[in-house]
């Protein structure tokens, strides 16, 4: 595993063409001989994504999918989106298991699906695991992310573009992130989970309510790689500062 650290900025359902200003700050951030770790990867909506990529040209910024459809080809599927079909605009990466898909209906056994579609695409899987607050109030979080990880990476033999992406779905939009010692522990659970898989150090990364006031507490826990960002990364104000407390 390198000593890249991972900003992920999940747009969600947000974005129109005039966007596109707020980026420059970022591409001269990301020009910076100290921020040459920072891994930064942006996930539009699926109607700017080649604006982004447009964007990022000449730059060591990705862009990504927020999702994908388990058929990696052409399809009469309507509303949908392959994993060809990023490949083929330029994406690098793709967010699967978001616990907002999963609320949708997605089961462990869909986002598995699309996690074989995307890496036979050679896509690198964003994938996302976390339990809810009734799971975490019985007290039952890891047998939840154990069962999360072992149907959605079932039949996986090379998981060397897969990060794994813990987001206590608790924490998403509500401002309220784990306690130190919970986080830790939790990491380290899903890092335990993972060993008996493969041996290959996937990285870990934290999402649910990151912004630039709690980072500073965020980027000690230990076995952290990176952040999944969603309101704050909207903001390049936020989203610079959010890298720039991470690696100062």
């Amino acid at each position: 595993m390198t000593n890249n650290i991972y900003f992920i900025a999940n747009w969600k359902m947000y974005g129109s063409a005039s966007s596109l200003n707020y980026l420059n700050k970022l591409i001269n951030l990301s020009k910076l001989k100290k921020y040459r770790n920072a891994k930064i990867i942006y996930f539009p909506p699926f109607t700017l994504i080649q604006s982004f990529i447009n964007k990022f040209k000449n730059t060591k910024i990705h862009v990504g999918g927020q999702n994908c459809h388990h058929i990696e080809d052409y399809g009469s599927f309507t509303g949908s989106i392959s994993s060809k079909m990023l490949k083929e605009l330029g994406c690098k990466y793709v967010i699967l298991g978001h616990s907002e898909n999963r609320i949708a209906g997605e089961t462990d056994e869909d986002i598995n699906k699309k996690i074989h579609s995307a890496l036979n695409k050679n896509l690198k899987v964003i994938f996302c695991i976390g339990e809810t607050l009734k799971e975490k109030r019985k007290k039952i979080t890891f047998s939840v992310l154990k069962r999360q990880i072992n149907k959605g990476l079932k039949s996986i033999k090379n998981f060397n573009n897969i990060l794994i992406a813990y987001e206590p779905v608790w924490s998403i939009g509500t401002g309220v992130i784990p306690k130190d010692k919970e986080l830790e522990f939790n990491v380290s659970k899903i890092k335990r989970i993972i060993s008996k898989k493969t041996r290959y150090k996937l990285p870990i990364l934290y999402g649910g309510s990151v912004n630039n006031k709690n980072i500073s507490n965020l980027k000690n826990i230990m076995g952290i790689k990176g952040f999944l960002v969603g309101s704050a990364s909207q903001s390049s104000k936020k989203f610079i500062d959010i890298i720039k407390k991470t690696i100062n």
